[in-house]
């Protein structure tokens, strides 16, 4: 319930809707799993039979029958919010119109409701750790050496209301999207201290996760399975909208294998986040952080795009990747 609460009491932003389209739907939202499974089985259907189709191609909705009164009172107002974009230019005269792109979302929850008396919703970790590692990767492609391909730096805005501002950017890029091979997002840094372990979302639907993994397993570092795959966590972030638009991405962020910590401790860190300060005023600054795993994860990243920014071949999706489109890239 920590994503209903935290990101869905208060008001909803969404992008300008194209005339063109269909008329959208006139209300959304939100109700539990049991609750939705006690609805339809009043009118005959099963929700885990239904999710199973639904995760087909061959699915079409299903008319339940069921009809729900309700009525509300509700404003519109047009905000304006920036998505802010810097490239490294590569130094190959063919490769360098080909991208690595670097995602990290800047925005967070800015004030909502009060939680014991704070309703400055901070978001140290969710993401401005983020940003900040991102921040020192571009600083560290700025200076050189510059790799064959050029490396594109995209700071999103409203990721918290959607993934807005990554999916008005892989619908209006800088760049034609075609040319970008490759999207290394960051959401959420490391706080903890060095890790043994990196948590990749989408490690195993393109040939990024095992690049990934061959360069980081000669320092002895790993990738860890997700935790909580049923939280749909590939799904959340801002890497999702460059995945929908065909380019292989990934998430890259710390494990929870820290160094010098007992067996647990970094899983225990993580659970005891998300209960307590995941979209929540708690989500601030403390003096305990420790910033050396702030460094490990940035250099990762960085070593990684640079990989790819000089590899001879672009990432590919697996075939069973639910993204998979036809691309087309300039090959050296």
């Amino acid at each position: 319930m920590h994503t209903v609460v935290g990101s869905w009491a208060k008001e909803q932003r969404m992008l300008p809707r194209d005339p063109k389209l269909p008329p959208p739907l006139g209300v959304r939202g939100w109700i539990t799993d049991s609750l939705a499974s006690s609805l339809l089985a009043q009118a005959g259907l099963d929700l885990r039979a239904l999710r199973r189709q639904a995760a087909t191609r061959e699915f079409r909705p299903v008319s339940t029958g069921i009809t729900i009164d309700l009525r509300f009172r509700n404003t519109v107002q047009h905000l304006r919010s920036e998505n802010v974009v810097g490239v490294v230019r590569g130094k190959d005269r063919l490769l360098d119109k080909e991208y690595i792109a670097y995602s990290a979302h800047w925005d967070h929850l800015g004030i909502g409701p009060a939680v014991n008396g704070d309703s400055i919703y901070n978001g140290a970790l969710d993401n401005a750790s983020g940003v900040a590692d991102m921040l020192a990767v571009a600083r560290a492609a700025a200076a050189g050496p510059r790799p064959k391909r050029s490396q594109l730096f995209i700071f999103v805005t409203a990721e918290e209301s959607g993934l807005l501002g990554s999916a008005y950017f892989a619908e209006n890029p800088t760049v034609p999207v075609t040319q970008i091979v490759a999207n290394l997002n960051m959401d959420g840094g490391n706080l903890l201290g060095r890790t043994r372990d990196l948590r990749v979302l989408g490690e195993a639907k393109s040939s990024l996760g095992p690049q990934l993994a061959a360069m980081v397993k000669t320092e002895g570092i790993r990738l860890g399975p997700e935790q909580h795959p049923e939280a749909g966590s590939f799904y959340r972030s801002d890497h999702f909208s460059f995945a929908k638009a065909g380019v292989p991405s990934v998430s890259i962020g710390a494990g929870t294998d820290i160094v010098g910590r007992p067996k647990d401790w970094g899983i225990a860190q993580a659970d005891d986040y998300t209960a307590h300060r995941y979209h929540q005023p708690s989500d601030a600054y403390r003096p305990d952080f420790d910033l050396a795993g702030a460094v490990q994860l940035a250099t990762i990243v960085h070593r990684f795009g640079t990989l790819l920014a000089n590899s001879p071949s672009v990432p590919t999706w697996n075939k069973d990747a639910e993204f998979r489109l036809p691309r087309v890239a300039t090959q050296p």
